[in-house]
């Protein structure tokens, strides 16, 4: 990725398992990205929609999740006053959405997306298309630098929901099922044709434990993370993790050039 590409808009998703930190990781690189003065959008795509609390935002000031609208959703699906099982738009108009349900925070434009929670839902529903055309519309018609904050697990990879986005960043810890879970959304990107895919050591202790991990990986570490308390702590008191930790940003921001210098 050149730096004309990022003046234009890079696209980046972040994934790993469950409590990895990966939220924490997407927040800090926006913000990044933001004191570089260009503009960057965050979409919490994540069916746990906490993106907004790793920016400080209180759980009153956050959105509601774009999913959660069930009217606005059968509106641009077509789905209203259907059944069940009833036909809707599989590509419903979305392009004027981000504008209006948005909020500012750090620097960076956030959108709560939301993800499914029932089960067998997928995306053979007006929630699954509407979701997939908004995160179609961010990735492939914007023109900020995007982050996307991806569901945890592999499940989201099976959906396609991220084709076209420029580079996948892992956020992996130091333990087999994330090292696992890793090395899975890592086939299942490049599988997907997406050229740049790294991981990120999150959460670190020792040395030995970056050697582990790398000694596991097919791809690329971008960052290695030491556990820091204070980063826990702000996310015990639902502060701004952007300020928590100095080498959390530190180590982000080396990462974040690496990025720009793909």
């Amino acid at each position: 990725m050149t730096e004309t590409k990022i003046s234009r808009g890079v696209k980046i998703a972040i994934g790993g398992k469950g409590g990895v930190g990966k939220t924490t990781i997407c927040a800090v690189l926006a913000q990044l990205f933001a004191e570089d003065g260009l503009d960057v959008l965050a979409i919490d795509a994540d069916p746990n929609t906490n993106l907004a609390l790793a920016f400080g935002l209180s759980s009153g000031r956050s959105p509601l999740p774009l999913v959660k609208m069930e009217e606005l959703v059968a509106e641009r699906t077509g789905s209203k006053g259907q059944a069940a099982g009833a036909y809707f738009r599989l590509n419903p108009k979305v392009s004027d959405l981000p504008e209006k349900y948005w909020v500012e925070a750090g620097g960076v434009k956030l959108l709560v997306l939301g993800g499914i929670t029932q089960a067998g839902a997928g995306c053979a529903c007006p929630e699954g298309a509407f979701l997939k055309a908004m995160l179609g519309h961010t990735i492939l018609a914007r023109q900020e630098v995007v982050l996307v904050d991806l569901a945890a697990g592999v499940e989201f990879m099976g959906r396609a929901s991220i084709e076209g986005i420029d580079a996948l960043l892992i956020v992996t810890e130091p333990g087999g099922r994330s090292i696992e879970t890793t090395k899975t959304i890592a086939r299942m990107g490049s599988e997907l044709g997406i050229k740049h895919i790294a991981a990120i050591a999150n959460k670190i202790t020792n040395s030995a434990q970056v050697e582990a991990i790398k000694s596991q990986l097919d791809i690329a570490v971008l960052a290695e993370i030491n556990y820091d308390p204070a980063v826990q702590d702000a996310d015990l008191h639902n502060e701004a993790v952007f300020g928590a930790g100095d080498e959390l940003v530190n180590q982000l921001r080396k990462a974040k050039d690496k990025l720009t210098s793909w």
